[in-house]
């Protein structure tokens, strides 16, 4: 008889493959619509160039005259990408500045040494020079210099530093010429690390072999990686180093707007873990910020400040206006915040709170609206279809509609907990996980590291519509929904990339480099310069089994029941493949086995595997001679052009004994 086994919408994989009957349990590359599993759509690279270091943070928007601009925030550079190229806006830190700076040179050598006392930069720094005067001699002339940033390769000692020129030297020179040096700003490490040690710890802990006030190593604090927040205030970017200053940039600056780097916000504090926009009133908030303005060593992890209403310039309260501040009381400190549809949602690492604009005198309201919901990091968080997503601190998802709820997951252990396969998140790298919102498909991704990695690696998805989840390992450090742009823009990081933008002599592969990407186009990867990659897919189902033969008034029918517990061995002669969309090929396997426990391989007899089976639009049956007591399905594409849905799989089924 001709059996239909139909599967259940989403992964199940906190199950056996046995115990997950009825249920798809692993996948890559897959989504559901309307109960069924399809691969994911393409993805075409945007420019040509790589950006230097891992893109942080994201942000579209579109100026009064309606031009489309893309900012993008990485641990070394800030960026604008306009109508299909971009810029570097990234501020200078005219605070460092040296000058009097030489140079020594070496015949037929590109590397040069930068002479200049106690300058104070450090290895992976970029810098600019300006007023330069070549060392006569070397065959260099000041644009060599002007032209271009560098990076500084080495540092021999506290009073020089090396550089990689473009071209040879033509001869030897010893503290020559004279330069002034500008770096660019820090703006963070590229990992997120742990550090031990000394100051590390509570004072006055008491773990096991220590006593009150003594030096405890076992606590452990996190080195947050280089990351930023970016919004607008109206048209103007303002952009927030994490733990420092605030930098606008206004596109309006015509005609030379892109010539024209960020700057520091004037009257702002300058320490921040982030900013955000109030946009239904245009306050500025300043969040984990400093109690004193300017002053950073006064910055309270758990301390809000916020401008004055269509003003981001002044913060100081006044009986005229309506800057502001309050301390959150729930937590040790802020970790992100989002806007949401008439509210600001911050969630510290215990709680959640919302801010909500009342108007005079309170200007806002302040509501602890969930505990033990803290979130994972900085980006994890997202606004979708009227509620707020994140990752929690110590485990599991979450949303917030009004309410705070934990949402249920079929894969959150495979999420959050570390297997042997090293698969699970790696909380030592929380910090650069990122949430994004895919609304052509209604979905919430949230982009992670494994334990094995210090760089995303993998996704999860829900989808809040049909509340299914999969999983897969699809890598974006950022990612923004298809509002200002038809489609969504994504950036993913190469760990060992050079970085070709901005123009760096010297670069290396130190920081790596990171593509940006336009989503959901096509079937395929398909890179600047034309060249088309297949994007692979698959999903695996969990095991269906045979029941006892049905009875009908104490005879046998002789027919077969997939829903039962796998008493009888069954004999499969063919199967019927169905697809709502194919282009181009797909592949079947089915796995058969006779207990939970066999391991599926080539034989004749079960455990077997069969397939897999190329499957085109003209195939409507693939005949099979196999028995198994368990049979599981895989689909799966690996070819140029191949994208598909899958919709039921019939089997043509008789019992075929016990054993």
């Amino acid at each position: 008889m001709l059996q239909k086994i139909q599967f259940a919408p989403g992964f199940n994989k906190q199950q056996t493959e046995s115990g997950a009957e009825g249920q798809w349990i692993d996948g890559d590359n897959i989504r559901f619509r309307y109960g069924q599993p399809e691969k994911i759509g393409g993805w075409q690279e945007l420019i040509s160039n790589t950006i230097a270091g891992p893109v942080r943070e994201q942000l579209t928007w579109t100026d009064l005259q309606g031009r489309k601009y893309a900012a993008l925030g990485t641990s070394k550079v800030l960026l604008i990408y306009y109508e299909g190229t971009l810029y570097d806006i990234t501020p200078l830190d005219t605070d460092r500045a040296i000058t009097g700076a030489t140079f020594d040179t070496t015949d037929t050598s590109t590397t040069v040494t930068v002479n200049k006392s106690s300058h104070g930069f450090e290895v992976g720094e970029y810098i600019k020079f300006s007023t330069v005067t070549a060392p006569p001699g070397s065959g260099y002339i000041s644009t060599d210099f002007t032209d271009d940033l560098f990076e500084i390769i080495s540092k021999p000692n506290d009073d020089s530093f090396t550089i990689t020129m473009a071209t040879a030297a033509t001869g030897t020179t010893s503290a020559a010429g004279s330069a002034t040096i500008t770096p660019y700003i820090t703006i963070g490490p590229t990992f997120q690390t742990s550090a031990y040690g000394w100051g590390t710890g509570v004072w006055g802990s008491t773990p096991t072999g220590t006593g009150w006030g003594e030096e405890t190593t076992a606590t452990t604090v996190t080195l947050a990686p280089g990351s930023w927040s970016l919004d607008n205030f109206g048209q103007i970017l303002v952009a927030t180093v994490k733990n420092g200053k605030t930098y606008t940039w206004d596109p309006s600056t015509l005609p030379d707007r892109f010539a024209v780097r960020a700057a520091v916000m004037t009257g702002a504090p300058t320490a921040s873990i982030l900013t955000l926009v109030s946009d239904r009133d245009r306050h500025l908030f300043h969040i984990g910020t400093e109690t004193t303005i300017g002053d950073p060593s006064t910055q309270d992890p758990m301390f809000i400040r916020f401008s004055n209403q269509e003003d981001y310039n002044t913060y100081q309260p006044t009986a005229t206006n309506t800057a502001g501040t309050f301390r959150l009381d729930t937590g040790n400190e802020i970790i992100g915040a989002v806007q949401g549809k008439d509210y600001i949602l911050i969630l510290t690492d215990q709680a959640a709170y919302t801010i909500q604009f009342v108007g005079p005198p309170f200007t806002f309201s302040v509501r602890q609206v969930g505990t033990n919901c803290g979130a994972l990091g900085q980006h994890c968080m997202v606004y979708a279809q009227g509620a707020v997503f994140w990752m929690g601190f110590g485990g599991g998802f979450f949303m917030f509609d009004g309410t705070v709820k934990q949402l249920g997951s079929l894969v959150e252990d495979f999420v959050f907990t570390v297997q042997g396969d090293g698969l699970g998140i790696n909380y030592d790298a929380s910090q650069i996980t990122y949430a994004a919102h895919n609304s052509l498909y209604n979905e919430v991704v949230w982009y992670y590291a494994t334990a094995d990695s210090t760089q995303i690696n993998r996704n999860v998805v829900y989808n809040f519509v049909d509340k299914t989840w999969t999983t897969g390992s699809l890598s974006r450090t950022t990612y923004q929904d298809a509002h200002t742009y038809g489609l969504p823009y994504a950036t993913e990081y190469n760990l060992t990339g050079v970085p070709t933008f901005p123009v760096i002599n010297g670069a290396t592969s130190n920081y790596g480099s990171s593509q940006y990407w336009a989503h959901e186009t096509g079937v395929n990867e398909v890179s600047y310069n034309g060249t088309t990659s297949a994007i692979t897919s698959y999903i695996q189902s969990g095991d269906y089994d045979i029941t006892a033969t049905r009875t009908m008034q104490g005879q046998s029918t002789g027919i077969g029941d997939l829903r039962g517990d796998g008493e009888n061995i069954m004999r499969v002669s063919r199967f019927i493949p169905d697809f709502k969309n194919l282009s181009g090929n797909a592949k079947i396997t089915l796995f058969f086995s006779n207990y939970p426990a066999d391991t599926a391989q080539s034989s004749s007899l079960a455990p077997l595997i069969t397939g897999p089976f190329t499957i085109t639009t003209s195939t409507d049956k693939v005949n099979t001679r196999v028995r198994g007591r368990l049979v599981s399905l895989k689909i799966e594409n690996d070819a140029i052009g191949e994208t598909w849905r899958y919709g039921t799989l019939r089997l043509d089924i008789s019992a075929g004994g016990r054993r």
